[in-house]
């Protein structure tokens, strides 16, 4: 029988920095606060905003507004929630970790592994669309050696120490909130007609209303609109998993998730509202050349094209970076409660989990040479398997947080610095929302939302049916939970 380790058994006590140590001795607070800072707000920016928001548009017009809003509200709560988790005790297993105490090591297990698939997968995909950018740029590599280097590299970078991860990210993460908040700036100015050499009769508000009304295609393409931008959201979460290998872990996570209300409503209603103001919604330069490389076309910005590629290769090379840290963090910690290798719960001196590392980029590795091999065929079902495991966490999220709550107010009322809101009706309310959400994709069938919640079904049952056989192998795992609090807060409760 295996017990779920102590915050100390890591090398990260809850309210502090780990200890440096030999091999094997837990991660280590590598990260400063300036990383997780950028890391929070840069974490909820993906290369999915730039590229995948045509689509959106093309479908729900202006109303795209609405489905953004939906979502990102949606998001907002779920941070809200796993952020009450994660500052009462922050851990680098995240939302696997709650939820292992909450609901039961199947629960841990299962959505441990499913969001470490989710992530191996978006490593091929990440390293294929930055592949395509680089080759375009230096036709005399190959895109499969792009695709290559760009791993490579990334992965020496994760190797090297968690500070050298933060470091990239810092820069990977800051290029892209200038971008945006430049975007915004500029196409704002524009679209209240203070920008000169901008057409003022194409640019303004009336963008929003005229060309068939806000809602040209009905109301129902909101929640269609929902599921093409859901996606993009994925990453918010990557704050809670760092702030263990930061300096002051309950601070990082409770900064993290107050700000997340912001970073949302700038960094993707803001940008989103230039481009539907600065362009007419059915433009077809919006699905011709992208939203956003439309709207700096439509600005006079020369090489707009090019501009945005190096924007979103930035966004590329961030989403592989944090998605081989994110991917490998789970690993450990998964390693860490018996339900992975206990390899991948091994250290180096400097407090890298190494075999996770590597064992994540493995897979990843090949999924881009399916990708390049089988790309209709078995490069399509990864990707369609895992593309509801982001519905999947939040809604584990919530389930846990429903327990977590009464678990910490009798145990250690103390830390629970971040509440959710109008706890449980919110959250209830939320799960009913995912739920909503994960049922509707059932109905749609022009954007392969039925394909993607089956296959993504499939692949979550048979986590499921592993996990449950393991538990019955070995008897299950013992209380779980008192591991998680110190052992004089146990018995603190004990005598009460």
């Amino acid at each position: 029988m295996t017990s779920q380790p102590t915050l100390n058994q890591t090398g990260n006590d809850p309210g502090g920095p780990g200890e440096p140590g030999a091999e094997g001795s837990g991660l280590q607070a590598g990260l400063k606060n300036r990383h997780l800072s950028m890391i929070a707000i840069g974490g909820v920016i993906g290369a999915g905003l730039f590229v995948g928001s045509s689509s959106g548009i093309a479908t729900a017009g202006p109303g795209i507004l609405l489905s953004y809003a939906l979502v990102g509200t949606l998001v907002v709560l779920v941070m809200r929630m796993l952020g009450e988790m994660s500052a009462a005790n922050p851990t680098s297993g995240s939302f696997s970790a709650h939820a292992d105490r909450a609901l039961g090591s199947w629960a841990g297990f299962s959505i441990g592994w499913l969001y470490w698939f989710f992530w191996v997968v978006v490593l091929a995909v990440e390293a294929t669309a930055g592949a395509v950018i680089l080759e375009g740029w230096i036709p005399a590599v190959p895109q499969w050696g792009w695709a290559l280097i760009v791993m490579v590299v990334l992965t020496a970078t994760n190797l090297v120490s968690v500070a050298s991860y933060g470091e990239f990210e810092f820069w990977f993460a800051g290029i892209k909130v200038v971008a945006i908040a430049a975007f915004i700036v500029i196409g704002g100015l524009a679209v209240f007609g203070l920008l000169p050499g901008v057409d003022s009769e194409q640019a303004g508000l009336s963008n929003l209303t005229q060309h068939g009304g806000f809602l040209p295609n009905g109301a129902g393409a909101i929640l269609t609109g929902v599921l093409l931008v859901v996606f993009s959201f994925m990453g918010s979460e990557i704050a809670t998993l760092a702030a263990g290998e930061s300096e002051n872990p309950r601070q990082a996570v409770t900064k993290a998730t107050n700000s997340i209300i912001w970073r949302v409503a700038v960094f993707y209603l803001g940008s989103i509202a230039v481009v539907v103001c600065l362009l007419p919604w059915d433009s077809k330069s919006i699905t011709k050349d992208g939203s956003y490389v439309a709207a700096l076309d439509s600005l006079g910005i020369a090489h707009a094209g090019q501009i945005m590629n190096f924007i979103v290769l930035t966004s590329v090379l961030s989403c592989l970076n944090s998605g081989l840290y994110t991917a490998s963090r789970m690993a450990f910690s998964l390693g860490q409660r018996g339900d992975a290798p206990k390899a991948f719960a091994r250290t180096t001196s400097n407090g890298v989990p190494r075999t996770a590392i590597l064992a994540s980029v493995a897979f990843g590795f090949v999924a881009v040479f399916f990708n390049y091999k089988f790309p209709d065929s078995v490069f399509l079902f990864l990707v369609n398997s895992s593309g509801a495991v982001a519905l999947f966490v939040w809604l584990v999220i919530c389930f846990s947080q429903l327990r977590m709550r009464k678990i910490i107010k009798a145990e250690a009322p103390e830390k629970l610095v971040v509440k959710m809101w109008l706890y449980p009706y919110l959250t209830w309310a939320t799960a009913a929302l995912i739920v909503f959400i994960l049922g509707y994709m059932l109905t749609d069938t022009e954007h392969d939302g039925r394909q993607t919640i089956l296959l993504s079904l499939l692949v979550a049952a048979v986590v499921l049916a592993i996990a449950f056989v393991k538990k019955g192998l070995r008897g299950g795992r013992p209380a779980a939970d008192a591991s998680q609090v110190p052992t004089e807060e146990r018995n603190k409760v004990s005598a009460g």
